[in-house]
Order: C-alpha cells, then structure tokens, then sequence
C-alpha cells in the first residue's frame, strides 16, 4: 500500500466515501476491507513501526469516511498492531525484543497444540488440504530482489501454516493462532525475508506436513517447535543487530 497515512494533523469533519473501490456487500464490510489493507501495510512494513496513523490523510488516501476507517482501525487494535492513546490518536504499535519473544513463546504453545487437536480430529479432507497447501508453498517462487514474489510466497506460507491447524475444531484456539501469526509476521516480513535464511524451510515444511497426514504427533509437534523456534531465534538476531531492545 503506497497511501501516505502519516504525520499528527488533525482530522477534518467526517465526509461520505464515494469512488473508494471498497463496498459493504454485508460479509465484508468497508471497515473489515479497510482493516485488511491497513493490516497489510502494517505487516509488511510499509507502516514502519510506531509511527503515527493520521485519520484525516487515511480518510483521504483511501477515499472513505472516518467511521468506516475508526472501524477498521478498532479491528487491528484487537488485533495487537495499532495503539490508541486520549489526546494522541492513533499509532502503530511498535517492535521489540520482549514482544518477539512473547510471541515466539506462545505460539510454540497454541500453534502446537492446534497441530496435535488436528491430528487427532482432523478427517481426509484435511489431510488432503494440509498436502495441497504445502504443493502450493513449494512451488511459490520466493526471490528477495522481486517484492512482488515476496508477497505471494507470504500469502502461501501463512495458508499452510493455517491450514495445518485448522483441523483441530476449536473456533477460539484458531482465532488466537491466526492473531500470533499476524503479529509474527510483522517481524518475519521486515527482517527475515531480506536475508537469504540459514536453513532448508522447505524441507521443514514438508517434514510438518508429511508428519501430520501421516498422524505422527510427536514427529510433527516437534518438527514444528524447531521451526518456529529457529525463526524466532533468526529474528531476534536481526533485531538484535538493528539496535532493538
């Protein structure tokens, strides 16, 4: 997203969208569909972190009125990716070597846990879904000199890593999954995804997969710890190098 949302102007009165591209079909809000672009933005680093959200240049940018845009930001507030502050306004949240950790940390806890819940009550479809989804992971190009490819291997990688667990029945245990990775993300997709890895992913990938289908808990429940954890190492180093605290 190329919008220029920044700086601490204020905001000027509400207005009505018109021309925006985004249309309440009543599934997809303009609120949800403004929350999904602003999410994006945030996880791939176009909103650098910490930075200020202004409402005033948002509304403007994305063509909408202020309630649908307070709506989307309510959402990625939930979400953990946007602050809001009285008498400061919006912000996004920032980076640090303690919320990476938090993170890496629970979802060594609950994405194991979704994976164990699905191979213990996940049918053939699942099975069959987990296995396509990694086909399409592995035959998505990832090439660090074309964004463009980044962005596409990303979309992949979250859909299997959603995939893998979704087998596991549990509505809110998924819900909190699908918010880590969001969060996850944000630091794999600025750091990591520069740098050209220090491992075999795609061997990882298929191990968990392979793993799974084949109903081998501890195999897979372990293969996928190492490999959240192995990220979480890589990405602290990265912030590590950058200065974070």
């Amino acid at each position: 997203m190329q919008a220029d949302i920044h700086s601490d102007e204020g905001s000027r009165p509400e207005t009505t969208s018109s021309g925006s591209g985004f249309a309440d079909d009543g599934k997809n809000t303009i609120g949800s569909q403004l929350a999904s672009r602003l999410r994006e933005a945030i996880i791939s680093g176009d909103l650098a972190a910490g930075s200020k959200i202004n409402l005033d240049k948002a509304r403007q940018s994305f063509n909408v009125s202020l309630s649908p845009l307070r709506e989307g930001l309510a959402r990625l507030i939930s979400d953990g990716l946007v602050e809001f502050e009285d008498n400061r306004g919006y912000r996004v949240s920032p980076i640090s070597l303690a919320n990476l950790e938090e993170i890496t940390a629970l979802r060594e806890e609950l994405e194991i846990f979704a994976l164990r819940e699905s191979m213990r009550l996940g049918d053939v479809e699942w099975e069959g879904n987990v296995m396509r989804a990694l086909h399409r992971l592995s035959r998505t190009e990832r090439d660090a000199s074309r964004p463009e490819t980044l962005e596409q291997w990303e979309a992949m990688h979250r859909e299997f890593h959603l995939t893998l667990i979704s087998g596991c029945q549990k509505p809110l245990l998924l819900h909190f999954c699908n918010l880590l990775l969001n969060l996850n993300d944000r630091y794999r997709r600025v750091f990591l995804t520069r740098t050209s890895g220090d491992r075999n992913v795609a061997q990882e990938h298929s191990e968990i997969a392979q793993g799974a289908v084949a109903r081998d808990v501890e195999y897979s429940s372990d293969k996928l710890r190492q490999h959240i954890h192995r990220t979480g190492t890589n990405l602290r180093n990265h912030l590590a190098e950058k200065g974070i605290k």
